[in-house]
């Protein structure tokens, strides 16, 4: 294996700095399979680590992107040979582990999935990570109870990677979607995505929760915390579920138990970095059938990878939208 590029993130002097370089396979983590790197994605959590924002890097250096999806070189795990396609999300990948934003990874077998039928690479990197947690969301609210004729639901933080595609997979499953964003301009995409309605956070009155507001949902999923969630929780009908699955607006919930034993209301934690298999599988083949967004490609664009440097203040200073594969070496 040849030297090869990647995007790697250090600390110099209590200051984060990234930037791309050229690596030796000598510098690859270990693990038992390795994995030319075709494309890998952007999250929210890729901004933070890349720019220092948040202190997510757990270990420098270290090579950016919790996710990545590609080709098998080399492998000492029977479960995967040269050759085969397969995804690498979440775990320690891009934070305490050389991650996706490089020509080559190297990654502990129990973190790799073999790519689902019906699954393109680029496919995969359209969903990542985002997609992952948006369809565990799904399928956690679900197994909790959760139907479509429960009633509407909310999505909060709707115009980003989770949010989108969690607007998008309920809405094919028959919900009644109500997409909650700051960002007025983007009312008539939600719309394409399926939401029924358009709710910005501008019309919420967050300074005033009350323990028990009038009971709207029978499930949210919020990707903010903070007072938008107080609210949502405040908000829920009876037997209501909340998939907790981000904290862009603050990582505080001021509530009151009130909404959990007067209505039954019901908030799941969804920790989409280290659910294990069989679990993991099973989300994904989901997302490759019935979970399959239906409006994936008009929401991913495409950058390559010399243009990755240039990406994460978008998403540090609130313009994210949708989903961003990095072309890292094609398939």
């Amino acid at each position: 294996m040849s030297p090869f590029k990647a995007f790697l993130i250090e600390d110099r002097e209590g200051r984060t700095h990234a930037g791309l370089v050229d690596m030796n396979p000598a510098q690859l983590d270990a693990g038992e399979v390795t994995i030319r790197v075709a494309y890998s994605s952007v999250n929210y959590k890729d901004a933070l680590a890349a720019t220092g924002t948040g202190r997510i890097i757990r270990r420098y250096p270290c090579v950016g992107g919790i996710d990545l999806s590609g080709t098998v070189t080399e492998s000492s795990d029977a479960r995967f040979r040269p050759g085969d396609e397969v995804i690498a999300t979440s775990f320690d990948i891009g934070v305490a582990h050389h991650g996706g934003y490089a020509e080559y990874a190297r990654i502990p077998a129990p973190w790799v999935v073999p790519l689902p039928a019906g699954l393109s690479l680029y496919d995969a990197m359209a969903l990542g990570t985002a997609g992952f947690t948006a369809a565990l969301g799904v399928v956690r609210m679900e197994e909790n109870g959760l139907r479509p004729d429960r009633g509407p639901v909310i999505v909060s933080g709707a115009t980003g990677g989770v949010g989108s595609l969690a607007v998008d997979m309920l809405a094919a499953r028959g919900y009644r979607v109500t997409a909650l964003t700051g960002k007025e301009s983007e009312r008539d995409y939600l719309l394409g995505l399926g939401a029924s309605e358009v709710m910005f956070r501008s019309q919420l009155a967050t300074t005033r929760i009350r323990p028990l507001d009038t009971a709207l949902w029978a499930g949210a999923v919020d990707n903010l915390g903070g007072d938008v969630l107080a609210w949502m929780v405040s908000t829920m009908r009876q037997g209501g579920t909340i998939a907790s699955i981000g904290l862009a607006a603050s990582h505080e919930l001021k509530t009151t138990v009130m909404p959990f034993i007067l209505r039954g209301a019901c908030l799941l934690g969804i920790d989409s970095g280290y659910i294990g298999e069989p679990y993991r599988n099973g989300v994904w083949q989901r997302l490759a059938t019935d979970l399959r967004p239906q409006h994936l490609q008009a929401m991913t664009r495409s950058i390559a990878f010399d243009d990755l440097p240039q990406i994460f203040d978008e998403y540090i200073g609130g313009r994210a939208h949708g989903r961003v594969v990095v072309t890292i070496a094609g398939a």
